[in-house]
């Protein structure tokens, strides 16, 4: 089932939600999102990779990305987790890592998993973006890297 994608309409034009059905466990694509042996697998868009992941997923603990373009450019991004309910729920920061360090707009993404048996069904919403532009440009990384993830799970069941 391919991703299903809208502005949710009870916020703002702001806000992405993004919904996918994976054929595996609830607990196997939670961990895909906890874990960085899995993360450095799928974690960015198609083309892309991911040299570097770190976390403490736990509230409070961090997390720090690197994602390498097909030309070769970094982009780091980074956050704290807010919230951790394995196998149910997270929600954790996000914004870009500028070379100097210091971070861009920051939004809330919380990734919710529901057991349907041996499917899961991932709602990822992620707020509030500076503009319109900004969340359609998440709308097709998220797009393409829950197609990796879809992917990759294939490969472990």
């Amino acid at each position: 089932m391919p991703a299903i994608s809208t502005a949710d309409a009870e916020s703002t034009d702001r806000v992405l939600v993004v919904e996918r059905v994976f054929d595996a466990p609830r607990s196997l694509v939670f961990k895909a999102w906890i874990e960085p042996q899995h993360l450095v697998r799928w974690f960015a868009p198609r083309g892309f990779t991911v040299p570097s992941y770190t976390l403490d997923p736990r509230p409070g603990g961090g997390w720090r990305c690197c994602m390498v373009s097909p030309k070769g450019d970094e982009h780091w991004v980074r956050g704290v987790f807010r919230e951790v309910a394995e196998p149910e729920r997270l929600s954790f920061t996000w914004a870009h890592e500028n070379a100097d360090g210091a971070l861009g707009h920051e939004t809330l993404i919380t990734v919710a998993f529901d057991d349907l048996g041996e499917k899961t069904r991932l709602t990822l919403r992620q707020e509030t973006f500076e503009s319109v532009e900004a969340r359609d440009d998440h709308l097709d990384g998220w797009t393409s890297s829950i197609e990796c993830l879809a992917e990759y799970l294939a490969t472990l069941n």
